[in-house]
């Protein structure tokens, strides 16, 4: 198992405000400063740690040499895929096996200043044939292996893994991403090791890790996991605190996520 090495501790400050929530009619949208997420028809709506991913892995895409092609798997609303074109240049085609999240998704696109930029594809990973390799592949994919499911068939497949596995997931990325590419997903953090596990044994290796917890007081609940083709060490890990005691914003977090919130 690779052994986290911490570098650097940022405490970021997230709480439920007008900022941060839906600017929302019946909890139907959320606008950025440069694009809003309409998510009527999606069974995943947006949320922090997904904003949160997608910011940081922005940030890191902007840290890459050369970034032409990125991948989005299990799209959604289209919301990383947005925050990606934000940030860059590249082209993004954006997978999604829910046909009403792919109505959704290149609706949301079509509303962006980056339409041109990014095509979405209704497949599952495992039909999806790309003519192509990615610079960058990201995913947030299925949560929640063995848990306890709804009665809702859309909220089961998007938040847990009876659509896509993990290894599956691994085996995929090894084979799309360019020799010098990466790969950023976001993981419960109670099955980073696993995960670990996996890229091992596809000959992959974590390059950089992001926990987040939702206070000081709480234990880690997610983990940003960037991995590619070059084992660099030592792996350099940093720590997300969402809020502290009093519930307010850090100057990190506006940092990261003033590009994209409104009032911030």
């Amino acid at each position: 198992m690779i052994k986290f090495i911490l570098f650097e501790v940022f405490h970021f400050q997230i709480f439920k405000s007008p900022n941060l929530q839906i600017n929302f009619v019946g909890n139907n949208y959320f606008s950025f400063k440069q694009f809003t997420i309409h998510q009527d028809k999606c069974a995943m709506k947006v949320c922090t740690d997904a904003c949160v991913f997608g910011a940081w892995a922005a940030a890191k895409a902007l840290q890459f040499d050369s970034i032409k092609n990125i991948l989005d798997i299990g799209c959604g609303t289209g919301l990383l895929s947005l925050m990606l074109a934000q940030k860059t240049t590249a082209h993004i085609d954006a997978i999604e096996i829910n046909e009403d999240a792919v109505t959704q998704a290149r609706e949301n696109i079509l509303q962006s200043p980056w339409k041109e930029r990014i095509v979405i594809i209704n497949t599952p990973l495992q039909q999806f044939n790309s003519n192509k390799k990615y610079n960058l592949i990201i995913c947030n994919p299925p949560f929640f292996e063995d848990d306890l499911k709804s009665g809702d068939e859309n909220k089961n497949a998007a938040k847990h893994d009876v659509t896509l596995k993990l290894d599956e997931l691994v085996s995929f990325i090894k084979d799309n991403v360019t020799i010098d590419g990466h790969a950023v997903v976001l993981i419960p953090y109670h099955r980073t090791e696993y995960f670990s596990s996996l890229l091992t044994g596809n000959n992959l290796f974590i390059n950089e890790a992001l926990f987040l917890k939702q206070s000081p007081a709480h234990k880690y609940f997610r983990s940003v996991i960037l991995f590619s083709n070059k084992n660099i060490q030592p792996v350099e890990s940093n720590e997300l605190v969402i809020h502290d005691g009093d519930r307010n914003y850090t100057e990190v977090f506006k940092a990261l996520l003033g590009s994209y919130y409104l009032k911030l």
